[in-house]
């Protein structure tokens, strides 16, 4: 009987793969779904265990949702390619999914995330949680461009260990998701009804860096608080300065 399978989507992802894979090796089912990578990213998958399904992409929550249609697995465990299972989470999911008393449909778990090399406790980045953990039958993404969100049947639990993000490990790298995602948000914002206006690019945007920066004490974690705060707000600025451009268009 397959009791979990870990699923994730990949695009040009070979310098995450394995890591995120070698983590979960112990998983009754790993499933890798690329949509058009140029690099190694689906022969190292292979190498390391997994099925690979390359698909169509359709943006995050459609593909997220054709991905799970392919899991096997009565738990499903959403792992981000550049996310690590360590050994003290891997011991209290594999006791969750091997017991027959368990309620919950789904479960939250903190994500410590490094930014450009450093663990970021404040910017209300921690602990951030997220459900990762679901039954497969009780759970969907929705269809959001970008930033989707899993909906459940029913109350989540908690994990207690953290799971490890290590994302955007230089600003090259922040800036080429910043371009992308800014985008993407835009065009469900624009999708949604939403109409621009000038609050959105000088109010907004300003709150941003304070709420991070003073209120969630990012100032806390040194230059690497500062600078993640000040690109959460040109962030913003720049999503709402698209939605503009599109309802010009």
């Amino acid at each position: 009987m397959t009791r979990l399978s870990v699923v994730t989507i990949t695009l040009n992802e070979e310098h995450n793969i394995v890591e995120c894979l070698k983590s979960v090796s112990w998983a009754d089912e790993l499933i890798v779904v690329d949509s058009g990578s140029s690099d190694r990213t689906v022969d190292l998958a292979r190498q390391a265990g997994a099925r690979v399904l390359q698909l169509p992409w359709r943006g995050y929550g459609a593909t997220k949702n054709d991905a799970l249609r392919y899991a096997a697995g009565d738990w499903i465990l959403w792992l981000d390619a550049d996310e690590r299972v360590p050994p003290e989470l891997a011991a209290e999911i594999r006791d969750i999914v091997g017991r027959s008393d368990v309620s919950s449909p789904g479960f939250t778990v903190a994500r410590r995330a490094f930014f450009l090399g450093k663990w970021i406790r404040h910017c209300g980045w921690y602990p951030s949680r997220v459900t990762r953990l679901f039954r497969r039958s009780k759970g969907r993404f929705s269809e959001n461009r970008v930033h989707e969100q899993l909906i459940l049947e029913g109350d989540t639990g908690q994990l207690r260990n953290d799971l490890l993000h290590f994302t955007d490990p230089h600003l090259y790298h922040y800036f080429e998701k910043f371009n992308r995602y800014t985008s993407l948000a835009a065009e469900d914002l624009h999708a949604a009804g939403a109409r621009f206006s000038l609050y959105d690019v000088l109010v907004r945007p300003p709150f941003v860096f304070l709420k991070m920066f003073v209120v969630r004490r990012g100032f806390l974690d040194g230059m690497h608080g500062f600078v993640l705060s000040l690109a959460s707000m040109a962030y913003v600025f720049v999503k709402y300065a698209k939605l503009w451009e599109l309802q010009k268009e």
